[in-house]
């Protein structure tokens, strides 16, 4: 049976997460954090809550990011598998997440410490998958940025039409199946999480374990060999 691409599964669970945080978590982007300082200067001018949440965003996200790097170093020394455990932590940084949305949720307001904490919970899962993508996954799509997904999309298709080279055109083919994959993936995590916020409320945050979970279980596939 042909195995899953792992970077479709992150893509998958990118969208999920970011959508459905943004739903529960009063406009907080989890995977897309850059996207908290749109959101943040919409909060002031609005007046509306979540701001502390969109300010701590972007200097978690980048302190997990350092850690998690450093993290991978100790752990290759050692010998561990560097990228499963990343995925392990992120499962468990999921798990934490949903086990705070539906103890203290739903989050009427974003400025309380029981949102902030699950959105940072939720900030320092998808930063170790931003890590582990471009630590591990560097030949694969990005898996919580679809803008430069599309525009290669564009570009690749652009070289196709003009009529480059067999081998050009072959590159580029088989390059916009793989973005198109991801951007695909990440639409549909989006679309579930809208509709499990609509049908689950609070409760659609206890999904994403069940995804982090999928990427440890499955028969995945990354670019550079088997995931475990």
């Amino acid at each position: 049976m042909k195995k899953i691409s792992l970077a479709t599964v992150l893509s998958f669970d990118a969208g999920y997460v970011d959508t459905a945080g943004f739903l529960a978590l009063q406009g907080l982007f989890t995977a897309h954090v850059t996207g908290n300082f749109v959101t943040f200067g919409a909060a002031v001018v609005l007046g509306t809550s979540g701001i502390i949440a969109k300010l701590l965003a972007l200097p978690v996200f980048c302190a997990v990011i350092l850690v998690t790097r450093l993290a991978s170093f100790w752990l290759a020394r050692r010998k561990y598998p560097v990228l499963s455990t990343m995925m392990r932590v992120k499962l468990l940084l999921l798990i934490v997440a949903a086990a705070l949305a539906v103890s203290f949720g739903p989050f009427p307001k974003g400025d309380g410490w029981p949102a902030i904490l699950t959105g940072m919970v939720l900030v320092a899962a998808m930063a170790i998958q931003n890590a582990a993508h471009k630590i591990h996954l560097a030949k694969a799509p990005p898996t919580t940025m679809m803008t430069g997904n599309t525009t290669q999309i564009m570009i690749d298709l652009a070289d196709v039409i003009r009529g480059e080279s067999l081998e050009a055109k072959s590159a580029a083919k088989k390059r916009m199946i793989k973005m198109l994959t991801s951007v695909c993936a990440f639409a549909s995590g989006c679309g579930v999480a809208a509709a499990a916020f609509m049908w689950l409320g609070i409760w659609c945050l206890a999904i994403p374990p069940l995804l982090g979970l999928l990427a440890l279980i499955a028969e995945i596939e990354t670019p550079e060999g088997d995931a475990k």
